[in-house]
């Protein structure tokens, strides 16, 4: 780029991902000269590899409440201004198959190359440059622009994401941006992410490849859907989303057959000379009943088993308790928890309160989504609110 006219615009957009991509083609389209500066070489990489690379683009059981965040109510006002439907109509427009899976995970029939590519065509059509492999570099701030790599406008988006899957190029980059110009931010940390077992619960880590049904708990907060169980600890989809609410220290539990207790008195009537094994194995995979069975530790046959034994072993089932050593971190987080403070922005607009222009949108800020597309909801949710408020400033 040469620093003359020709690279003065309406906005500059930090971040060629999922919500930098859409606040660019809503401002765009509405009127605005938008550039979207990225250092990666492609646009929508975190998009290209979700979902098994088929993109789960959003859920339809999207609400506030499946969001966490300081401020809980901060994602209200821009999920409601653009909903999952409203994004659904999108990829129809385009002509993109799409299906549902379970809990109102929506799909691509085909591939996450295509939500890029309708991405980059509502881009298009609003006229939006997009300039990738360009470092960012310095910002600078006078007389009313922001100016970035030799180009300048009066308003700025943060939407580099958060540090989670740093192989994709990913960095607290927004961190240092928003600190910059006066913004808070709250601590990031990984979020839906496994955990890592120590070597007390090495029995367990041996059964890596295991996944069963389960209802994982957090202190209060639980979440029923898969357990797997891996070389290091724990993952499966109820992991990753109790893993958003842990903190170091805390014990997570797993509730692996329900009415456990009636279960097993029921399998010690049917089939009283059977071991605890087999009856775990009726209820459980094969090598995680083996497992249970040595760590319960109850020999000889189900009928010579007191009742009060038999409870026992299925508190075992009801609550079994791991105390994780960490989780796997950024470079296996989906998402970061933290980011930018919802306190210096609008919760309409997404724009800082404090510094005239500037915008924070998607992973950057302090808003985390469930496992299931809630993530790239609020990512067109957020871009389409600080899209339109671009917009609206061109007057």
């Amino acid at each position: 780029m040469n620093a003359n006219a020709a690279n003065h615009y309406d906005a500059i957009v930090l971040g060629a991902g999922g919500a930098g991509l859409m606040a660019a083609a809503t401002a765009g389209q509405a009127g605005a000269r938008v550039l979207v500066i990225d250092h990666a070489e492609r646009p929508g990489k975190k998009i290209l590899i979700s979902g098994g690379g088929r993109c789960n683009f959003t859920n339809t059981g999207t609400d506030p409440s499946c969001f966490l965040s300081q401020n809980r109510h901060f994602a209200i006002s821009a999920l409601s201004g653009y909903s999952p439907w409203d994004f659904l109509a999108m990829v129809e427009r385009h002509g993109i198959a799409w299906h549902e899976k379970t809990l109102g995970q929506l799909f691509c029939d085909g591939s996450a190359r295509q939500v890029v590519a309708m991405l980059l065509e509502e881009c298009r059509h609003g006229g939006v440059e997009i300039c990738l492999a360009t470092a960012i570099g310095e910002i600078g701030h006078r007389d009313g622009r922001f100016r970035v790599a030799d180009a300048s406008a009066p308003q700025l988006v943060i939407a580099t994401g958060g540090p989670s899957i740093p192989k994709m190029g990913a960095s607290g980059r927004a961190y240092a941006i928003a600190r910059q110009f006066g913004l808070e931010v709250v601590t990031p940390r990984p979020a839906l992410v496994p955990f890592k077992l120590g070597a007390g619960e090495q029995l367990f880590t041996a059964l890596s490849g295991v996944s069963c049904p389960a209802v994982a708990r957090v202190g209060e907060t639980a979440f029923e859907e898969a357990v797997l169980f891996t070389h290091r600890g724990l993952s499966g989809p109820a992991i990753l989303q109790v893993s958003s609410y842990w903190s170091p220290g805390q014990p997570v539990s797993l509730r692996l057959v329900e009415d456990a207790a009636a279960r097993l008195r029921e399998a010690k009537r049917r089939m009283p000379r059977a071991q605890l094994k087999a009856a775990l194995g009726e209820l459980l995979p094969k090598r995680l009943a083996e497992a249970l069975a040595l760590r319960i530790g109850l020999a000889g046959e189900l009928g010579n088993l007191a009742d009060a034994a038999l409870d026992q072993a299925a508190r075992n089932l009801s609550d079994l308790t791991f105390h994780p050593t960490g989780t796997e971190g950024y470079a296996k987080a989906e998402v970061t928890a933290g980011g930018i403070d919802t306190a210096g922005l609008s919760s309409k607009t997404m724009a800082a309160r404090q510094v005239a222009g500037l915008y924070a949108i998607g992973e950057a800020v302090d808003v985390t989504g469930w496992l299931g597309g809630y993530n790239f909801q609020w990512a067109w949710s957020s871009g389409v609110a600080a899209g339109r408020a671009i917009a609206a400033r061109l007057g």
